[in-house]
């Protein structure tokens, strides 16, 4: 009798063949991320993504909001929310006198939860289980939505948003008091994201705002914590980035010192308000006490507190800083650029103008200083990959987490000036020894090392093992994208 041969095991993360994996329809072989539109928070779905092996099954959609005008205020509001106020505003003022700022993605769609989960529950017995990434705020309603349509379909995880950005606000952490987080098969969100639960956090909110502020309760046995944000910055994306950049940044004079900025603390935005209504003063006690009003008024169901924007407007900033840390960083640069080879200093989409003019005036002339002026292919994986020491202001948790991915040296300006959650955030940095403040008096030639931050590629083993418990697994054997 001819023996009986079991199915050779898959390619993914399992060991097991797929016959012991919850059937033959057991194996993840598609995503879908949901992203609402900003770098950011979408990195850190497609960095998990990427880390699951399956970026050539990928589909995006994006939650997106309305741009301009008093639109600006209004995003700790509910998207549907925002919306309906934004069309009642354009029919009052006319949308030719209202600003706005659309984001230019009209090439990806809007995500409908009950077509994906239709999609999902069609197509099981033939592609198998359907995995959904979602990352920001806004995405929390499709994400959950898509959940609770096909529960026995789709495996669904919720990544944190942990850049600060006033236009793309987010909550101490994503889901509303009484949001359920078993509405995800899985959370993943940076550590500092539970800061209000300790004694610290607690002495600095008023009592009456506490029932309002989240996290309530510690992480549960769907929650997986993490150091920083997820991202792409792996080994394999790393050895491309340094083929690719290889004939620019090779022939550079070492050690090769990498200067990041990100953003200043938030500013009014230009012409705010709508129509001719131009208020010159808005007082940080009245907004906040809108929050409350407003938070009071819709209930659970509708809004919550964003607490970091209270934060923000009453301790000037999370990491706060403009022109005064710019001069700071300019002198201290100045003082280390004898042990330097090269110094390339790159600014962020976000970088106020005064700040890339001002440190572009200290330093043009400079024969060691290079400064990308934001032309061509944007440096910043070449620089992870080339760069030998890395300075990255306090403010960018996305940025930070990228370069202590690397192993080599990370020096923090502005870090003493973060509060919060922030402020944890830095002291779990410099905990762990993969980050020290920036003083000006380093010798860039003494390099220092240290195990590097895996938070992607841990992030992405527990999405491994909450699969396993359900009997499904990963298979990356995907020929054509769907």
């Amino acid at each position: 009798m001819r023996p009986i041969r079991l199915p050779e095991p898959p390619s993914g993360y399992s060991g097991m063949p797929e016959i012991f994996n919850g059937g033959v329809h057991g194996a993840i072989r598609r995503a879908v991320v949901i992203g609402n539109g900003f770098a950011g928070a979408e990195n850190q779905s497609f960095g998990l993504v990427r880390a699951l092996g399956l970026l050539n099954r990928l589909s995006i959609y994006r939650v997106t909001r309305p741009r301009g005008g008093i639109s600006e205020w209004l995003h700790w509001l509910p998207v549907s929310i925002h919306k309906k106020l934004d069309n009642i505003v354009r029919r009052l003022c006319g949308n030719a006198r209202y600003e706005s700022n659309e984001l230019g993605l009209s090439n990806v769609f809007e995500p409908d939860a009950r077509r994906i989960a239709k999609w999902a529950r069609e197509s099981f017995e033939k592609d198998g289980p359907l995995l959904v990434v979602a990352s920001g705020r806004d995405t929390i309603s499709v994400a959950s939505s898509i959940k609770r349509l096909a529960p026995e379909n789709v495996f669904v995880v919720q990544v944190g948003d942990v850049m600060f950005s006033l236009r793309n606000h987010r909550m101490l952490k994503i889901q509303h008091p009484r949001f359920d987080l078993n509405r995800f098969d899985l959370v993943i969100t940076p550590r500092h994201d539970y800061y209000p639960l300790t004694a610290d956090a607690q002495r600095q909110i008023p009592w009456f705002l506490r029932r309002w502020v989240t996290p309530r309760e510690p992480p549960g046995r769907n929650v997986v914590l993490t150091v920083g944000a997820l991202h792409q910055a792996d080994t394999t994306s790393l050895r491309i980035a340094a083929s690719d950049w290889d004939a620019e940044l090779t022939p550079l004079p070492k050690p090769l010192l990498v200067v990041e900025t990100e953003k200043v603390p938030w500013s009014r935005p230009k012409s705010l308000i709508p129509c001719k209504m131009k208020p010159q003063n808005y007082s940080r006690t009245s907004f906040v006490a809108v929050a409350v009003v407003c938070t009071l008024i819709f209930e659970s169901s509708l809004c919550i507190i964003p607490y970091d924007l209270i934060f923000s407007l009453s301790l000037s900033g999370n990491c706060p800083y403009g022109e005064d840390l710019a001069k700071q960083l300019a002198a201290m640069l100045q003082n280390v650029l004898w042990s330097c080879g090269t110094v390339r200093i790159s600014f962020s989409r976000r970088t106020p103008e005064k700040i890339s003019k001002f440190l572009v005036r200290e330093f043009s002339t400079n024969p060691k200083v290079e400064i990308w002026d934001g032309e061509g292919p944007n440096p910043h994986m070449g620089h992870l990959a080339w760069g030998e020491a890395f300075v990255v202001t306090a403010d960018s948790v996305s940025m930070l987490s990228e370069a202590c991915s690397t192993g080599k040296p990370v020096y923090v300006i502005g870090a003493e000036r973060c509060t919060w959650k922030f402020a944890d955030f830095q002291r779990r940095l410099q905990e762990l020894g993969v980050a020290r403040p920036f003083t000006g008096k380093e010798d860039m030639t003494d390099s220092w090392s240290y195990p590097p931050l895996n938070d992607t590629a841990e992030a992405a083993n527990q999405v491994v093992t909450a699969l396993a418990q359900r009997g499904w697994t990963i298979r990356t054997e995907s020929p054509e994208p769907f």
